[in-house]
């Protein structure tokens, strides 16, 4: 069935897509496609809270150098300085919406809510709600949404493919309900807000991360991805095989955590003057060859010096958490390792967050916008999704309307096949082992050639199974196995170590270093892409 045409469509409703949601409501019919849990997406996630320049003692050049810096010399100056200088006006929007920000009752407070500094900054400017932070700001945001006119909630449509017409215009999505049953949404103006790819990895931090839906499905429509081979491994998940992932935050050593080895001694001073504040890279690759050199099955972080009371005033979320996990981390260390967290690649946008393709926009983790260069630094993404959802709002709004037909045949795909479905779990499984094996903190040559080798392995058998009967799921998968291979591309072509992209054959960095940006035409020969077109 067809839905009823709206003026945007807007795919994704975590902080950046329901920001974006909020702002062009002001002007515009909205519709929203979110799913009726919201733990599902990463923004509900964000522990520690969102970086701008707030106290006096702070200044935008200050921001500016320190994102610079983290990012490795592949950031986009201009898209850093425009999130900088924009970030208060989204803190005030978010303080007016009624988000509820930790407040600083000291003497010697500056700014009226807490200020907490991370891994990378050089002065404290993140501000956050507890521990919490990402949830606070959806649970704000979400009932504004709920109850605003304009907006029309979607809440059991999956997407699985854009729709273009022969002009190259994007006209919205399709989508499949719990009973299997096909929806076309069309707009004038479609915006992908669908999150990162870190559930192309085995170990994420959060339970149900999104594995580059979005990405891919721009790609299928002619859009640039950039800089996917740069994937951030958070240094400190909880360790835990057996149950669901869950962040330690960056925060915990911005109060002044110390990571320890088996031996109960900290390991960052030798190995970096900014010692457990480093940038996450340097972290996570410290933390993964102490793990790989002593055997371990991770490292401990230790806040036990703090003392109790500040322990349960700044991370009352992370306490109640490990408590559960039969861990009191008044008492002792927490058993941490690095866990996929965030993409700093995407779909590569402008500033308004539009890609290459008319009609189509795309914000928060699944966008590029230069922002992060080689390396994400900490709470800078929640800070992209505000920046970057209210300038796509106002872009759009600022935007003519225009009068399309829309002709749009239903996908024939069947909605389910048990028997194949089971067996595409397998090789989604097998995907996410090969990506953790060989494309994760530190890479090789031979590794990435082993991943290529594998992941053609996987289409092949792909292939086999469906035998053109492709269900959702095995289109999904496709899907996964283009993006996963585009990522081993990029890595290959990145013939240096630059920020999160670290190669023990380059191991130095690359005298002119630019972002890398693929299409689906840069696919390994004989991997045939899934398109859909009306």
């Amino acid at each position: 069935m067809t839905t009823p045409t709206s003026e945007i469509l807007i795919i994704g409703g975590g902080v950046a897509g329901l920001t974006l949601a909020l702002t062009a409501a002001e002007t515009h019919r909205v519709a929203l496609i979110r799913p009726a849990q919201d733990d599902k997406g990463a923004s509900r996630w964000a522990q520690g809270g969102i970086a701008a320049v707030l106290s006096p003692d702070d200044h935008v050049d200050a921001h500016v150098n320190d994102t610079l810096i983290a990012g490795d010399g592949l950031c986009d100056e201009q898209a850093v300085r425009f999130t900088v200088e924009h970030g208060p006006k989204a803190i005030a929007w978010l303080i007016d919406s009624g988000v509820p920000f930790t407040p600083d009752h000291s003497a010697e407070a500056r700014y009226p809510f807490h200020l907490t500094r991370e891994g990378g900054h050089n002065a404290r400017r993140i501000i956050h709600a507890d521990d919490a932070t990402g949830r606070a700001v959806v649970d704000t945001l979400l009932q504004r949404v709920t109850a605003h006119p304009n907006i029309q909630q979607y809440h059991h449509l999956s997407v699985v493919g854009l729709i273009q017409d022969d002009q190259g215009i994007c006209l919205g999505a399709y989508a499949l309900d719990e009973q299997h049953q096909w929806h076309t949404l069309t707009a004038q103006h479609t915006v992908l807000a669908t999150g990162g790819a870190s559930g192309l990895y085995q170990h994420t931090t959060t339970p149900a991360p999104s594995s580059g839906e979005g990405m891919i499905m721009a790609a299928e429509l002619g859009a640039t991805l950039m800089n996917l081979e740069f994937q951030q491994f958070h240094p400190t998940c909880l360790y835990d095989p057996d149950g669901p992932a869950f962040l330690i935050s960056e925060a915990v050593r911005g109060e002044g955590g110390h990571l320890l080895n088996a031996a109960g001694k900290r390991f960052m001073p030798a190995l970096d003057a900014r010692a457990e504040l480093a940038p996450r890279d340097v972290v996570a690759r410290a933390i993964d060859a102490e793990i790989q050199t002593q055997a371990l099955p991770h490292v401990w972080l230790d806040i036990r010096h703090l003392g109790v009371e500040a322990i349960q005033h700044h991370f009352p979320t992370i306490q109640a958490h490990c408590a559960s996990r039969g861990i009191d981390i008044t008492q002792q260390p927490i058993p941490v390792v690095p866990a996929a967290h965030y993409s700093c690649g995407g779909v590569a946008t402008d500033l308004t967050g539009a890609t290459g393709v008319p009609g189509l926009f795309a914000i928060g983790e699944t966008a590029c916008t230069g922002l992060h260069g080689a390396n994400r630094m900490a709470s800078n993404s929640l800070l992209e999704c505000l920046v970057f959802a209210r300038s796509c709002a106002h872009a759009i709004q600022a935007t003519a309307s225009v009068t399309r037909q829309y002709d749009v045949n239903l996908p024939s795909l069947p909605g389910a096949d048990a028997f194949i479905d089971t067996q595409i779990a397998a090789l989604r499984k097998q995907l996410r082992a090969t990506m953790s094996q060989h494309v994760a903190i530190v890479r090789s040559t031979a590794g990435l050639a082993s991943a290529s080798k594998a992941l053609t392995e996987i289409a092949a058998a792909l292939g086999e199974l469906s035998n053109g009967q492709m269900t959702v799921e095995a289109q999904r998968l496709r899907q996964l196995i283009n993006l996963a291979r585009l990522t081993v591309t990029a890595a290959q072509q990145r013939h240096e170590s630059r920020g999160l992209h670290y190669t023990m054959d380059w191991p130095g960095h690359a005298e002119h270093s630019q972002p890398s940006r693929l299409t689906l035409k840069d696919l390994p020969k004989g991997q045939t892409p899934v398109g859909r077109n009306v």
